[in-house]
């Protein structure tokens, strides 16, 4: 079994919560893009980077006992809370593997859809994870990705200079850490490089206003990361403070406006 690594943005308690809002705010666009991509009753997916398994649970509800969902993830903390939600909504059809992406190959199965959501801006070497998922996607089936696309999209209207740095040190740590925000950038090449075509792309940029759900979404990531950034010693409390007041203010502010961080999604079939 391999051993827990800390991720850079944590696999705390705080984070867990963060998460789990997340996929909440993003749900309905999810649930969108697997109906499109034909994801249904009695298929199985690979979860590529499963974090503690919201998406899993909601793919294992679709696909039904007659489907499965394979759910990969390295980290212990998120994988027992990945165990912990199936259990509580009796789920058998999930299959979770501790695992770490890049260290060893992906489980092989007839996948006929794989999703992958936010890890190929964390993972040290993009091109072989999609070695990885070309060698194990049957011809036929279906890659789904939601990724970062322009990590820099993320403005406050009125601008908010303190947030702007915050974003640069957030785009910062996540390359010392050996990823790339921008971790849809390579997919244009490495999927076809590795017997997968394109089939579909669209952005999911959002203007959002403070009353917004969607607005929750990147201002609790601003909470969250915060203390972090503290940890790694990249900024002092007095500048936490002040993100933290410019983001009080403008969510006061009826005209603020919020342009998210810009998400592509990616279908590719494998040929």
């Amino acid at each position: 079994m391999a051993t827990d690594r800390d991720y850079v943005l944590g696999t705390h308690e705080e984070e867990l919560a963060r998460l789990g809002l997340q996929h909440r705010v993003w749900r309905p666009v999810v649930l969108d893009c697997w109906q499109r991509a034909g994801i249904t009753v009695g298929k199985r997916v690979l979860d590529v980077g499963a974090g503690p398994g919201y998406a899993a649970v909601d793919l294992a509800e679709i696909v039904g006992a007659t489907g499965e969902v394979v759910a990969l993830e390295r980290s212990q903390n998120f994988v027992r809370a990945m165990e912990e939600a199936c259990r509580a909504r009796s789920l058998t059809n999930v299959k979770i593997h501790e695992l770490d992406l890049m260290a060893v190959e992906l489980p092989r199965g007839n996948y006929d859809f794989s999703w992958c959501r936010w890890v190929m801006s964390f993972v040290s070497d993009p091109a072989m994870l999609i070695r990885k998922l070309g060698d194990v996607m049957r011809r036929g089936s279906a890659a789904i990705f939601h990724e970062y696309g322009h990590y820099e999209t993320w403005h406050f209207f009125p601008r908010l200079a303190n947030q702007e740095r915050f974003r640069e040190h957030v785009i910062a740590t996540w390359r010392e850490s050996g990823g790339e925000p921008d971790g849809a950038v390579p997919l244009a090449t490495l999927l076809p490089a590795n017997g997968f075509t394109i089939r579909s792309a669209r952005p999911h940029l959002f203007c959002a206003r403070p009353t917004d759900y969607m607005w929750q979404w990147p201002a609790t990531f601003i909470e969250i990361y915060l203390p972090r950034l503290i940890e790694m010693g990249r900024i002092n409390e007095e500048f936490a403070d002040q993100v933290r007041d410019e983001l009080a203010k403008a969510e006061k502010n009826q005209n603020a406006i919020m342009i998210t961080p810009l998400v592509l999604e990616i279908i590719a079939e494998k040929l």
